[in-house]
């Protein structure tokens, strides 16, 4: 496979990854703040589980599987750059991320959340730094 169908191809499942990620917290928040009615969480849990189940993991796996096809190619090249570094740190971050809204998303299914909705907003915007660290590093490359 070419380099730039491969560039593609992990950008697609990066966006896609994101937009589940940007959402997953949102649900949350409503879910916590309609904690009371059963009828809504519900529909809510429906919502969290197939966002999490089947938008975010297959996109964050196809990500990584790309990412790692690429990085493949230019191996010892990435490894002595300071950008890379920084994005794998951050990479890492967003890999924690996933699994805490994994695990939230149980907690939630359980009644056993004791997160507020101002708690999940807040949350909520941890993607967003992520996303900026990560974009800024592989494409300006500041180190």
């Amino acid at each position: 496979m070419s380099y730039q169908w491969l560039r593609a191809l992990h950008i697609i499942f990066v966006v896609t990854w994101f937009a589940g990620l940007f959402y997953i917290f949102r649900l949350y928040v409503y879910h916590v703040e309609n904690a009371t009615d059963r009828s809504i969480t519900s529909l809510l849990e429906v919502m969290e589980r197939r966002l999490y189940r089947g938008i975010c993991w297959p996109a964050m796996v196809l990500t990584t599987t790309f990412g790692v096809w690429l990085w493949s190619r230019s191996f010892s090249g990435y490894l002595q750059s300071g950008w890379f570094h920084v994005k794998l740190a951050a990479l890492a971050f967003l890999f924690g991320y996933q699994f805490y809204a994994g695990k939230v998303r149980k907690d939630l299914a359980a009644g056993t959340c004791s997160l507020t909705s101002r708690q999940c907003r807040l949350i909520n915007e941890v993607p967003t730094v992520i996303l900026l660290t990560v974009v800024i590093m592989a494409v300006v490359k500041p180190f």
